[in-house]
């Protein structure tokens, strides 16, 4: 008898140390997430790439390799675009490769129908692959091709900088000397000034613009803003053993910006006609300065400091007359970096405009003088992005959410509408996320749907009717599946107003049991500027996968204040970025435990990077009655420490108190729980600044919380690092368990 019962205490004792959540075993398993679950689907293909109007390629992945694929529309036929057993064993011979055609991967294809060739590249060469011969040719080495350096995102636009503008029929060369205007006859060499009232504090830009029949030249002077930068020091440089001190252009809210002041010339009489800005006098910014092609005057875009007014500016190209064609304006914010879309027809004779000023975006038709000709789309769903204004067919394409009440109001649907706001029609309807690459001229389009529970689908269909030609691929999931993967759920609740659903998905890990009990974690990334629950499939996700296998439930969650539904929904974030969509989370959560009574509403986890850690800080300082860990990476932790153009946008102009409200710095006495924020030393995207302030808060405030600063990482999530922290923070505060040592997990 006591023996039995040994046995029986020695079983249990196995199952819970073999089965516990932040174990050795699932700190293993959660390492080899991306190897677990990467390339487990096959028939899932990442790119169609038209070359005719009836012919694409795409590579369709396979278990037993890549197969390069061409379809001709028109005559229905899928076949292989080369026979990738030569081209194989070419290759292995011509640059001394050692592949196989299970691992043969072929970058930046380009395909030639007329010349039945192939080129891409194969590691460091550039080869030719003749498919009617079968003959493969090396054209290059890549041994000396240089990355692209795209350089730091805010750099200043230096205006003062640019090479002479020729005429259209270039007889003349316009450029700036001395602050002002000059032009300059190349048969003559007789130089001209056209501008006397330039000066260092008030000059004319290099930026210049001829009109197309030469007779007028736009030039617009510019008073400087003001010059801001951040500065950081790189501790570990790889070149040098002393440290660096670096420094970035980095506007603020609040900061003095450039004015500028766009000038008319008549170039024959040398006339200067000065340009009122009464129209556009508190300026974010100017753009989009374009002649009309038959020269009778020159467009520009207004955007009001504090984005609550926006105009399409048009000024005449003889008289200087100013004359505002749209004006566009909100009491709260116009969401112009997303949502607003402009598009000239027949040199202006009419323009497509996107709004939300009925509280949904939409597409309207304005006649060439500025008044409203028509609503062109109408209804409680959004438009989210127009792709093509076919003014020879007079059909507008756009992508919309919301069109189906049965569907996820997310989902990415394509339609297109007449210019007189008829015979609407929609290219897609299955209850998915739909991605479509069209062909250039837009007969035929081949649809790839998926949701993140359903592999994807390929299928080619034509425009006309929208109607399947032809079925590409089927997603394959078996092998996925075989490994113990679980598809994410997706989850609705209503939000705080008791009316709206609010959106989300939940992920489990692969040794699920709803006997257990499991803590909560959310990531997050409320930045008012999209929308971010994953809709497309993914085999993983790297912020909620791994988090996952260690024994917690994952949950990633649309709140109120975020993008792409409708203008109340998004409006709730106006000067109030502290709210975060968190009395939304909170009931979702709080749903979805009472569902499903294994997850642990007690024991809730968060964390997010940029304004998702901005979001996890303010989890714990505003909303500590729910939260209880949060891990918070290179968070802008104080508005007015952020850059101007994402915080203004959403908090507003001028700075006043409500920056401050929203502060997890000026609020840090308020943190509740156990914190981590992890810090790039030399982050250029946020002011490092920031998490440091708000560290220092903190510590001021008598408050327990981890800081990891990492040496010489920019703007990210920790990298390896800080994953490693990250799960062992989670681990130790949410479940109560001493993480195993790094030696055991990750040797």
């Amino acid at each position: 008898m006591y023996r039995l019962k040994l046995s029986v205490i020695f079983t249990l004792l196995n199952y819970v140390i073999g089965f516990s959540q932040g174990s050795l075993m699932e700190y293993k398993k959660a390492n080899a997430v991306d190897s677990m679950f990467n390339n487990k689907v096959e028939h899932a293909p990442k790119a169609f790439n038209w070359i005719s109007n009836t012919s694409f390629w795409y590579v369709d992945n396979t278990n037993d390799g890549n197969r390069y694929l061409i379809v001709n529309a028109e005559e229905k036929t899928q076949q292989e675009l080369f026979d990738v057993i030569q081209l194989t064993a070419q290759l292995n011979s011509l640059v001394n490769a050692n592949e196989t055609v299970k691992t043969l991967k072929l970058e930046e294809l380009n395909v030639d129908l007329e010349s039945d060739s192939v080129t891409f590249n194969y590691k460091k060469y550039r080869l030719s692959y003749e498919t009617a011969h079968n003959k493969l040719n090396l054209i290059d080495s890549l041994d000396n091709k240089s990355e692209r350096d795209y350089g730091y995102w805010g750099s200043f636009y230096d205006e003062t900088k640019g090479e002479p503008v020729n005429a259209p029929d270039s007889c003349k060369v316009a450029y700036i000397k001395n602050y002002n205007l000059y032009i300059k006859d190349l048969s003559s060499n007789k130089e001209s000034q056209l501008s006397y009232d330039g000066s260092q504090g008030n000059f004319y830009s290099t930026h210049i613009k001829w009109s197309p029949d030469g007779k007028k030249i736009m030039a617009y002077k510019v008073r400087p803003g003001e010059d801001h930068k951040i500065y950081f020091v790189e501790s570990s440089p790889s070149d040098q053993f002393q440290p660096k001190l670096q420094s970035r252009d980095y506007l603020k809210p609040g900061d003095q910006l450039p004015f500028k002041s766009p000038q008319l010339f008549l170039v024959e009489s040398q006339k200067h006609i000065p340009v009122s800005t009464q129209e556009f006098n508190s300026q974010y910014g100017l753009s989009k300065i374009d002649w009309r092609a038959d020269s009778r005057a020159f467009t520009f875009e207004y955007n009001e400091r504090g984005h609550q007014n926006y105009k399409v500016i048009e000024v005449d190209g003889n008289t200087g007359k100013v004359n505002v064609l749209i004006h566009e304006s909100s009491p709260t914010f116009i969401d112009y970096s997303s949502k607003k879309y402009r598009y000239d027809i027949a040199d202006g004779n009419s323009i497509v405009w996107t709004s939300e000023r009925d509280g949904w975006n939409h597409i309207y038709l304005y006649n060439g003088d500025g008044t409203l000709k028509k609503q062109l789309t109408k209804g409680k769903w959004v438009v989210r992005k127009v792709i093509k204004v076919d003014e020879e067919n007079k059909r507008i394409y756009f992508t919309a959410s919301g069109l189906d009440k049965d569907q996820d109001p997310y989902f990415i649907h394509y339609c297109s509408v007449g210019f007189d706001g008829k015979n609407f029609k929609r290219l897609t309807s299955e209850n998915a996320n739909h991605k479509l690459t069209f062909s250039e001229d837009y007969k035929y389009y081949v649809d790839q749907y998926s949701r993140v529970d359903m592999a994807p689908v390929s299928v080619l269909k034509s425009t006309d009717k929208g109607k399947t030609v032809m079925e590409l691929q089927n997603g394959d999931l078996s092998e996925l599946k075989n490994t113990g993967w679980i598809a994410p759920e997706v989850f609705t609740a209503k939000g705080r107003d008791g009316v709206t659903d609010i959106w989300g998905i939940i992920v489990r890990p692969t040794t699920f049991d709803p006997n257990r009990k499991y803590p909560i974690i959310e990531y997050i990334y409320a930045g008012p500027h999209d929308s971010f629950v994953p809709k497309d499939f993914h085999s993983y996700y790297w912020s909620m996968s791994a988090l996952a296998e260690l024994g917690f439930i994952v949950v990633q969650i649309d709140g109120m204040g975020t993008s792409n539904r409708s203008k109340a929904f998004h409006d709730v974030c106006w000067q109030n970025l502290k709210d975060g969509g968190f009395p939304d989370r909170k009931l979702w959560m709080k749903a979805a435990a009472k569902k499903y009574p294994y997850m642990n509403i007690d024991k809730v986890g968060i964390h997010g990077t940029s304004a998702g850690g901005q979001n996890a800080g303010a989890a714990l300082v505003f909303n500590s009655d729910f939260y209880d860990v949060a891990v918070a990476s290179c968070g802008c932790h104080d508005n007015r420490m952020d850059k101007m153009w994402w915080n203004e946008q959403f908090m507003g102009y001028p700075v006043g108190p409500h920056y401050a409200a929203c502060s997890n710095v000026e609020n840090a006495s308020q943190m509740g729980g156990h914190l981590m924020l992890i810090l790039g030393e030399v982050d250029d995207n946020v002011d490092p600044a920031s998490t440091m302030q708000f560290a220092n808060a903190l510590i001021k405030a008598n408050k327990d919380f981890e800081l990891v600063t990492i040496p010489g990482m920019g703007h990210s999530a920790g990298g390896d690092f800080g994953e490693r922290k990250r799960r062992d923070f989670f681990v130790k505060h949410l479940m109560g368990v001493n993480p195993p040592s790094w030696k055991e997990v990750y040797n």
